[in-house]
């Protein structure tokens, strides 16, 4: 169960962008916001993996779960075709 954080999604926002373009430390700025320093640092690392995470194009999106569609196919059929081989080399040993 996720809490609902007290600040607004868009003073975090502010928050960070404030961060990356001033050259005070960031706990000064914390401070001024009235923001726990490692709240705010948090909210900084967050961001910063969003920015550095690649934006999902439909397309590629869309041709992952074909081709996890087809695999998962093609396994099911692998898995038939082992235990017939098994099957089979059981009754040319009787």
């Amino acid at each position: 169960m996720s809490r609902s954080s007290k600040y607004p999604e868009q003073f975090r926002r502010d928050a960070v962008e404030l961060v990356g373009s001033s050259d005070r430390p960031l706990r000064q700025i914390a401070r001024e916001l009235g923001v726990n320093h490692e709240t705010l640092r948090s909210w900084v690392n967050k961001a910063k993996e969003e920015a550095a995470a690649p934006a999902a194009d439909p397309e590629v999106t869309d041709e992952v779960q074909r081709l996890r569609k087809r695999v998962a196919e093609l396994e099911k059929e692998k898995e038939i075709l082992r235990k017939a081989a098994a099957y089979f080399a059981k009754e040319m040993d009787r």
